[in-house]
C-alpha cells in the first residue's frame, strides 16, 4: 500500500527538490496549519518583523540559492509582499509565494470572513500580473501536477511564482499523476544555435579590440563558470552592468567594472565603446544599466545574447539559448594569449584615517574596498549607496546583491537576512541609506535574534540623497534616528557612532573582529557629498522632472 501524501506535504517536497532549505514568512490564521507541517519538515521556519521583508529575504535568498520561498495569510499578508515582487519579477529572482487562504468550503458558502477584499480570486488575478506561473490548490486531482508546473517554471523562467493553499486542503492526500514535460525540458533550435555561434565566431576572431559585456541573466541562470571559461580562454576583458555587478570576481585582471555609459567610470566607459566589437550576453537594456540611456553601443559593432534570442549586427537568431551560446562560443574560438589590461587597481588609502576629519562617501568607499576579503557578500540598498557602490570590487562572483533595476527602497536588511541564511559562511555587509533603513530596517532585529555577524553601514544623510539630487525640497528630510542605540531594543548588536575618519576605522576594527553579533555603524555623511556617479545621474534625471516653464 502506498504511503498518503498530502498536498502540505507534497508543496514542502517540492521546495526541497529545488533547493530551497528555509521558509521567510508571518503566521496568520490561513497559514497555521501549513506552517505546523512546515516545522515538522526538514525545512527552516524564518519568521520576519513584517510581510514584505518576508519577501525581500526570500529574493536575497533565492539570488544566494537559485530559489527562495515566503509563506504568508491570505490578503493582509499576501497583499503586502506585491511590491516586493515585483522588484522580484523585473529583476528575475525566482521566488515562490505561497499563501494561505480560506478553505473550500468557507469560500463556497462565501460568507463575510476576515481579510477577503472582494471576490476570491482576486489575490490570484493580482499575483498573476508579477509571476510567471500561478496555482490554486483546491482540487486534490491536479493539486501534484499543479505544483510541479508552478515551481518548473519558478527555474526555467527565473521569475517568481505565486501558490495559493486553501487551509481546508493542506492536509488532503493528492493524486500523483503521470510526469509531462517542463518548461525545463524544452529544447531550443539547433540549427539556429550553430549558425549564431559559427557567425558570432567569424567575428571574434577577427576582432582587434573586442570587449564582453557581462549582464544579470548570467548570474540567475547560475551561468558563471561558462563566462569565466569564455572570458579566459578567448582573454576577452570583460564588463559588468550594474544589475549584473560581481556576475564576474572584480578582482579578476580581465575585470573593466561597471559600464553604465557616462553614468560609470570614464576609463570603462572608453574600453567598451572603443572597441570594434561588443559581445553583451545576458544584458537586459534598461535605463539603468544604459545610463539612462546615455550608453553608446553600436549594433554594427555588437553581438547580443539573451535567453531565447542571439542578434548579430542585424541578424536574428530566435530560439537560442543563452547558456548554448555562451558555451558554444567557450568551445569554438581559439585560445589567445593573455591580454595585457592598463593597471585598473583600487587606489590605496596609505592616510586612512586622518584624524579629526569629517567622513565622505569617496573615502568611505575606498575604505571598505580595501576592507573585503573573500568571504565577504556586499547587499545594497539603493540611493547613493548603491551608486557609491559602483566603485567597490568584491572578490567573488555573485558575491554583491541590490534592486538595481526596480531599485526599491528597504530591500538591503531583509535581503541581507536571506543572503546569510542562504550563506552562512560569508561575512555579509550592508550598504544602507538612513531613509532606506527606516523603512525596513526592523528586520534588523531578526538577524540580531538570529546572531548573525553581519556589519551595517548606515548611509546618514540627514534625507533622501537621490531625491535631492533630482529635485531638492523640504520633502525629502527624514526624522533622525540614533541608529548606533537600536541594541537598546534590538539586541544583541554592537553599535557605533562615526562622524570622523578615525572614528570610523575604530569602529570598523570592532566590528571586523566580534562574530557574536551583528555590528551597525552610523556614518555621518555631509548632505552635499553624493558620489560622483550620483552627482551625474542627478544632473540627467533633473533635466526630465524639472521643467522650465513655458
Amino acid at each position: 500500500m502506498s504511503e498518503v501524501v498530502t498536498i502540505g506535504d507534497y508543496l514542502l517536497q517540492g521546495l526541497l527538490r529545488v533547493g530551497i532549505r528555509h521558509v521567510f514568512g508571518v503566521p496568520g490564521d490561513y497559514i497555521l496549519r501549513f506552517y505546523q507541517q512546515l516545522d515538522a519538515s526538514p525545512l527552516e521556519l524564518v519568521g520576519t518583523t513584517r510581510e514584505d521583508t518576508a519577501a525581500f529575504a526570500a529574493d536575497g535568498y533565492a539570488r544566494c540559492r537559485g530559489a527562495g520561498a515566503l509563506a504568508v495569510t491570505y490578503g493582509v499578508g499576501a497583499l503586502s509582499v506585491v511590491n516586493a515582487i515585483a522588484g522580484a519579477h523585473a529583476e528575475s529572482s525566482p521566488v515562490v509565494v505561497i499563501s494561505g487562504a480560506p478553505g473550500v468550503v468557507e469560500q463556497q458558502k462565501d460568507p463575510l470572513i476576515h481579510h477577503r477584499f472582494g471576490p476570491f480570486n482576486f489575490q490570484r488575478e493580482i499575483f498573476e500580473r508579477i509571476t510567471c506561473a500561478t496555482a490554486v490548490l483546491d482540487d486534490p486531482m491536479i493539486a501534484f501536477r499543479q505544483i510541479d508546473r508552478t515551481l518548473a517554471a519558478a527555474l526555467h523562467y527565473c521569475q517568481p511564482v505565486y501558490i495559493e493553499l486553501p487551509r481546508d486542503r493542506v492536509d488532503t492526500p493528492g493524486y500523483p499523476m503521470p510526469a509531462t514535460d517542463s518548461p525545463e525540458q524544452t529544447s531550443g533550435d539547433a540549427g539556429s544555435l550553430r549558425e549564431a555561434v559559427e557567425e558570432a565566431v567569424t567575428l571574434l576572431e577577427a576582432a582587434q579590440s573586442p570587449v564582453l559585456i557581462a549582464g544579470v541573466e548570467l548570474h540567475r541562470r547560475g551561468l558563471q563558470p561558462i563566462l569565466m571559461r569564455l572570458v579566459e580562454r578567448a582573454q576577452l576583458p570583460v564588463a559588468a552592468t550594474l544589475t549584473g555587478k560581481s556576475v564576474i570576481g572584480e578582482r579578476h585582471p580581465l575585470y573593466l567594472g561597471v559600464y553604465e555609459g557616462a553614468m560609470g567610470a570614464e576609463a570603462t566607459r572608453q574600453a567598451v565603446e572603443q572597441a570594434d566589437l561588443q559581445l553583451i550576453l545576458g544584458m537586459t537594456m534598461n535605463d539603468i544599466d544604459l545610463g539612462i540611456f546615455s550608453a553608446r553601443l553600436d549594433p554594427q559593432r555588437m553581438i547580443r545574447a539573451s535567453q531565447d534570442e542571439v542578434v548579430i549586427r542585424h541578424h536574428r537568431y530566435p530560439g537560442v539559448a543563452l547558456g548554448d551560446f555562451a558555451a558554444g562560443l567557450a568551445e569554438r574560438l581559439a585560445p589567445r594569449p593573455p591580454a595585457r589590461l592598463a593597471n585598473r587597481g583600487d587606489r590605496p588609502l596609505p592616510d586612512f584615517p586622518r584624524a579629526g576629519a569629517a567622513m565622505t562617501v569617496a573615502r568611505l568607499i575606498a575604505r571598505l574596498n580595501d576592507f573585503l576579503t573573500p568571504d565577504t557578500t556586499v547587499v545594497s540598498d539603493t540611493g547613493d549607496c548603491l551608486f557609491a557602490a559602483l566603485d567597490l570590487r568584491v572578490h567573488d562572483s555573485a558575491a554583491f546583491l541590490a534592486s538595481a533595476y526596480y531599485t526599491t527602497m528597504g530591500y538591503a536588511m531583509p535581503a541581507a537576512l536571506g543572503a546569510k541564511v542562504a550563506r552562512p559562511e560569508t561575512r555579509v555587509l550592508v550598504l544602507v541609506g538612513d531613509g532606506a533603513f527606516q523603512m525596513t530596517g526592523t528586520e534588523l532585529s531578526t538577524i540580531a535574534r538570529l546572531k548573525q555577524d553581519t556589519i551595517i553601514i548606515v548611509f546618514n544623510n540627514r534625507g533622501y540623497s537621490t531625491e535631492r539630487y533630482i529635485l531638492d525640497g523640504p520633502f525629502n528630510d527624514i526624522a533622525a534616528w540614533a541608529f548606533h542605540r537600536l541594541g537598546e531594543v534590538f539586541g544583541p548588536l554592537h553599535g557605533y557612532d562615526a562622524g570622523t575618519e578615525d572614528e570610523f576605522e575604530s569602529a570598523l576594527m570592532g566590528a571586523a573582529s566580534d562574530r557574536s553579533r551583528p555590528s551597525l555603524i552610523n556614518v555621518h555623511l555631509a548632505p552635499d557629498d553624493p558620489s560622483p556617479a550620483m552627482r551625474r545621474l542627478g544632473e540627467h534625471l533633473r533635466a526630465r522632472v524639472v521643467r522650465e516653464p513655458h
